[in-house]
């Protein structure tokens, strides 16, 4: 299919300082939408300038949060250039999301081919401050007007941009995480390791607790026995454990981050024994009143390495790493965001070049 391009006759005004730029507040002058009908398939794909959807009340994202997403970025380096992370890895996994929903499947070479012209059209949007990026999210919704539960006949994709400050305006800070044993985001078998909102609007109830306790993040625990660790937030979460990393195994309940497989790749080449497994909370604590645990961090596209600073649990408050960045952390950081900007090489071919705005 060819995608239609319809350019915007006024241009949105930009952030006068892109270094002040927020998260997710901030959109670019198009977007991409795609339709689906049952019998026809996907057609009609087009960038157009953004604007303000009309969806039928009735229709079924709305009620049964029929939809799924990605989150992946642009970066601009020292040359001016801009390049995409791993961009084919993301379109996958929104197809795996895809069918745990049941949406309707889709081409991944060309909803890849979909973002990069979206990007290249919007690429004066993308910053040139140090840390910030431009926001890429993929989404799609189920459109039936209907409301019975029913396999899905009609649906909408979308692509829309939105360029972001560094997720650390303040520097890279170990954060304090608050683990939740009460609530759970997932279950095995369930949605877990899809990236649908279900799992995102279940996690609001405990990640408020932990802020008004004063925590930055909730560390999750399984939803069948409350015992093994799964993620942080809404990132995969790593220990070092003397001088091994653990980080929880893909067990159905845990996203399968892109960021997370690259930090596995890393940290083996590098040497480091890496073992995916079961961890639980016990075993967690035991390490940190022992010394035996070194350092923890989060990953993900967002903030691509969140060092943790200390663990809350029940009457337990116990400090990782005497509140210190700890060396393979910074490392991880320092490598990926060196990639991810250009700074260094990419022996990996993780990266894909935007074309140049014709």
């Amino acid at each position: 299919m060819e995608i239609k391009i319809t350019k915007t006759t006024a241009p949105r005004q930009k952030p006068a300082d892109p270094t002040k730029l927020g998260f997710g507040t901030v959109f670019t002058d198009h977007l991409f939408t795609m339709d689906y009908d049952a019998g026809q398939g996907w057609h009609d794909p087009e960038i157009v300038p953004l604007q303000n959807l009309s969806i039928h009340p009735g229709a079924a994202v709305f009620h049964y949060g029929a939809e799924v997403f990605e989150g992946l970025k642009a970066y601009r380096t020292d040359d001016g250039s801009v390049q995409l992370f791993r961009p084919a890895d993301n379109m996958q996994r929104m197809r795996d999301s895809a069918e745990r929903i049941q949406l309707p499947d889709f081409d991944a070479d060309f909803m890849l081919n979909a973002v990069l012209k979206l990007v290249e059209l919007d690429q004066d949007w993308v910053p040139n401050v140090p840390s910030a990026s431009l926001y890429i999210r993929p989404f799609e919704i189920c459109t039936d007007i209907d409301l019975g539960l029913h396999g899905i006949q009609h649906a909408k994709m979308l692509i829309i941009l939105s360029p972001v400050g560094s997720y650390y305006p303040g520097g890279l800070k170990p954060v304090d995480i608050l683990i939740e044993d009460n609530d759970v985001r997932a279950v095995r078998g369930g949605t877990g390791y899809a990236k649908c909102g279900g799992n995102y609007a279940a996690a609001n109830r405990a990640a408020h607790k932990a802020e008004q306790k004063g925590y930055s993040q909730v560390l999750w625990l399984d939803g069948v026995h409350r015992k093994y660790i799964e993620e942080v937030g809404g990132m995969n979460v790593m220990f070092k454990i003397n001088g091994k990393v653990v980080t929880p195994e893909l067990t159905g309940s845990v996203l399968p981050g892109v960021t997370r497989r690259s930090c596995i790749q890393l940290l083996r080449d590098k040497g480091l024994e890496v073992e995916e497994r079961l961890i639980s909370v016990d075993e967690l604590m035991d390490t940190l009143r022992s010394g035996a645990l070194e350092e923890a961090w989060g990953c993900g596209t967002a903030a691509v390495i969140s060092p943790i600073g200390s663990f809350a649990y029940q009457d337990q408050v116990l400090t990782v790493n005497e509140q210190k960045i700890g060396p393979c952390a910074q490392e991880l950081y320092d490598t990926l965001t060196g990639i991810q900007w250009g700074r260094i090489e990419d022996p990996y071919h993780w990266i894909v070049k935007v074309p140049k705005k014709s």
